[in-house]
């Protein structure tokens, strides 16, 4: 999930070379959303037909990461656990 990748990106050193293909699109996603500064390489092949771009360097995170951040680490936390699921007692014939 981006705003995971965001949380991780909080405790890295930046400037951070991305070459991971899943983490390159969480960049692009963050970049897009204007959460990170970043530089995506770029994806046309010699032809001219769209590639996936292969990776991403990350120079910031933006003011509005910074608050997205915030919100994340403020909002309360799911259960881990899940309930148990009612057993509808069914009689054998």
């Amino acid at each position: 999930m981006p705003l995971l990748y965001l949380l991780h990106l909080m405790t890295t050193p930046l400037p951070k070379v991305v070459t991971r293909l899943e983490d390159v699109r969480y960049v692009s996603v963050l970049k897009a959303t204007g959460l990170v500064e970043a530089d995506i390489a770029i994806a046309l092949d010699p032809v001219g037909k769209y590639q996936v771009a292969r990776t991403a360097t990350v120079t910031r995170i933006t003011e509005a990461g910074m608050a997205e951040i915030n919100i994340l680490l403020r909002a309360p936390r799911r259960a881990t656990t899940t309930p148990p699921i009612a057993q509808s007692s069914t009689s054998s014939a």
